[in-house]
């Protein structure tokens, strides 16, 4: 079936929340683990996280897109300006801005997650989703877009695997720029 790939609007949050499910995915994550400072993390449970991720998408501008087949949606990416993910630009992260103020400039964005279907993995989703944020970020007046995936991973369902593999990055022609952690480049994408 093909898919089709569209900016996670408010009224597409019935089609989000299906996708995540009950538990919010990634144990109750709902897609906040790089929205949150750490400690906020640790006191809240999967509905604040849901309704942190719910009322920042109903703000908008759209945080992600989503994959559909019909009218399911079967995969998510969290795409958008560095800014819109701070966890994700601290100094202790591999994923860090090279120049700090990237970190807090609009037309610098990060790839930091993905989410899909367990039946759907595999089937090259996530290089379709790539493909879809570069267009996305490039109509956004994005400069670049960056990602820090995962070099190797023992087993493709790995939960570790939310921030991408290499080799669908490569593959869409992102290039490294530096690897604080050993597997996990920083990975970008002039546009």
């Amino acid at each position: 079936m093909p898919v089709a790939i569209s900016p996670l609007t408010p009224d597409l949050w019935p089609a989000f929340e299906d996708l995540f499910g009950k538990q919010g995915a990634c144990y109750g994550c709902w897609c906040t683990h790089f929205r949150l400072p750490p400690a906020t993390r640790r006191e809240n449970n999967r509905e604040r996280n849901k309704e942190h991720i719910r009322a920042r998408i109903e703000r908008g501008p759209p945080p992600g897109l989503l994959a559909f087949e019909g009218d399911r949606a079967v995969g998510w990416m969290q795409i958008g300006p560095r800014a819109d993910v701070p966890e994700w630009n601290n100094a202790g992260r591999g994923s860090a801005p090279v120049d700090p103020a990237d970190a807090s400039d609009p037309a610098a964005w990060a790839i930091s997650c993905f989410f899909l279907r367990t039946g759907v993995r595999g089937r090259g989703l996530t290089h379709q989703l790539v493909q879809g944020g570069l267009a996305f970020a490039r109509d956004s007046g994005a400069r670049f877009v960056e990602a820090c995936p995962m070099d190797l991973s023992k087993d493709s369902r790995s939960i570790s695997l939310f921030v991408g593999s290499t080799r669908v990055f490569e593959r869409a022609g992102f290039a490294r720029v530096v690897e604080r952690k050993a597997g996990r480049p920083l990975m970008r994408y002039v546009l």
